[in-house]
């Protein structure tokens, strides 16, 4: 068993507040972070939201309560045709493109442009015809499952997979080609709603590879799922905190991505292979710190060797003291100085 390649989504969302120019300048930040994926998200939200939609608590307090959901969408969102740009540009940087689609017209749209995985939001997890979409464009999914129980989990797993007995989907899917994040639908997340060990239970009763979508601040939980076998870790970025717009005090700024993207490496390189053996650093210090069996006094050609004139130090060249048994009753085969190793 080697450890993967832990796959890390700069979630750019909206933070680009409906600015190509921003959607652009987050791509070459997403890259020179070290991101695998800068991920969008994709949507005509006269398709998504209705009229009388209320905004979220966490939306109004970050862009009040003048205007409605639907009118914050439709001014942060980018025009469907801005994405084919962005792919683009994502392959002329030499970072993944990846976008979340809200309705059924940017799902054809995202289809169409192509995508290592296609990304299912929290919201969507029970919108059968949604999910019916997905399903059929056959490419590999990424669900996020806030707000949603085991249960619907598993339904949305088994449409994804065209096996649900009550909701047939058509679909070439397989489990493996489907992996669940664990997500709490708040931003930012309180530490006391994480329940990372949710991603667990998840990977253990669904038989399914996992991830965790980070919606807390800082950078520890995202950490701690890395460590725990996540698969994938999203985590929302912005150019500034200080910008407008609803995720923007949830998200990173770039130098902190850069950091988590550096420190999610080295949870990376230290899970390992779980083979337990001595690694190649430490090989050396062997000899240094382990011990020896030595003479406790000066010993003479043909004495008994005995817990007396025997003892046990540093260093760990000689006979190890694991011999113990072995040594105690031979007669010395030569004069032993204090301290010198004892040699057969």
């Amino acid at each position: 068993m080697s450890s993967r390649h832990i796959i890390i989504i700069a979630e750019a969302g909206v933070n680009h507040n409906g600015d190509l120019r921003l959607a652009r300048e987050m791509v070459k930040a997403a890259k020179k972070a070290g991101a695998d994926y800068v991920k969008f998200q994709t949507a005509k939200p006269e398709l998504v939201i209705s009229s009388i939609a209320p905004k979220a608590q966490y939306q109004k307090s970050t862009t009040g309560e003048a205007e409605t959901q639907l009118e914050m969408c439709k001014a942060i969102h980018l025009p469907l045709e801005d994405y084919a740009g962005l792919k683009q540009l994502c392959e002329e940087e030499g970072i993944g493109f990846m976008s979340t689609p809200f309705d059924l017209v940017s799902i054809d749209l995202l289809t169409e442009l192509g995508q290592d995985w296609m990304k299912v939001p929290s919201g969507e997890i029970t919108n059968l015809p949604y999910l019916r979409k997905i399903a059929k464009a056959g490419q590999p999914v990424i669900l996020s499952t806030g707000m949603a129980t085991m249960e619907e989990i598993d339904d949305a797993v088994r449409i994804l997979t065209g096996c649900h007995p009550d909701y047939p989907s058509q679909s070439n899917l397989t489990k493996n080609d489907i992996i669940v994040l664990h997500c709490t639908t708040e931003y930012p997340c309180p530490y006391p709603d994480v329940n990372l060990r949710a991603m667990l239970s998840i990977r253990d009763r669904l038989g399914v590879r996992v991830g965790y979508s980070d919606h807390t601040r800082g950078l520890e939980v995202s950490l701690a799922a890395a460590a725990l076998g996540a698969e994938v870790i999203e985590k929302h970025f912005t150019l500034s905190r200080l910008l407008p717009g609803p995720d923007h005090k949830a998200s990173l700024e770039p130098d902190e991505l850069a950091a988590l993207v550096r420190q999610i490496r080295h949870v990376e390189a230290a899970l390992g292979n779980g083979i337990k053996r001595p690694a190649d650093s430490e090989i050396p210090n062997i000899e240094v710190a382990r011990k020896s069996i030595i003479a406790a006094r000066p010993i003479k050609k043909g004495e008994v060797f005995s817990e007396d004139n025997l003892t046990v130090k540093r260093p760990g060249n000689g006979i190890s003291p694991m011999r113990w048994d072995d040594i105690i009753g031979l007669q010395a085969d030569r004069d032993y100085n204090y301290d010198e190793l004892i040699s057969l």
